[in-house]
């Protein structure tokens, strides 16, 4: 079955695709759901401007992810205090995502979506430095320091 999808659809395309679906997957998934549209001469017009308008926002997007971008650079490592248990080191639970994005935005950064935060392991256990990845946009990644320290 050939259709458009009209929204992002992990694993299978962006808006305005066109893709080669299995029936059942487009009757019953993606169609009901207003995920795509059956491929069409009219219904390709359709999908070239939602092509064209999806171009255009990747390009705003862009823009906006090299500031912000800027913006974390600028901040350098940033730290987080937490809880210890004892001189060991270790925490007590782990750091998240949304911790690390809660410590971005205390010490002035921008504010981010807990989800384009990528943690090196599942978790941050242990008190000391840690690489953090910010995924801004497909285009854009930013490396910054986390500091665990131990909270007083």
């Amino acid at each position: 079955m050939k259709l458009i999808l009209t929204a992002e659809v992990d694993h299978l395309g962006a808006a305005g695709d066109t893709v080669e679906v299995k029936d059942g997957y487009g009757r019953n998934y993606l169609l009901p759901r207003g995920l795509a549209i059956v491929a069409t001469r009219g219904a390709q017009k359709q999908a070239d401007d939602i092509r064209r308008a999806r171009e255009t926002k990747q390009v705003r997007d862009l823009d906006h992810a090299k500031e912000l971008k800027e913006a974390l650079e600028a901040l350098g490592p940033v730290t987080l205090p937490v809880k210890t248990s004892g001189d060991s080191g270790k925490l007590f639970g782990s750091v998240t995502a949304a911790d690390v994005v809660a410590a971005i935005k205390k010490a002035g950064g921008p504010n981010l979506d807990r989800r384009i935060v990528r943690l090196p392991k599942a978790h941050i256990k242990a008190v000391g430095n840690h690489p953090v990845s910010v995924h801004l946009h497909p285009e854009v990644d930013v490396a910054v320091t986390l500091d665990v320290a131990a909270a007083n």
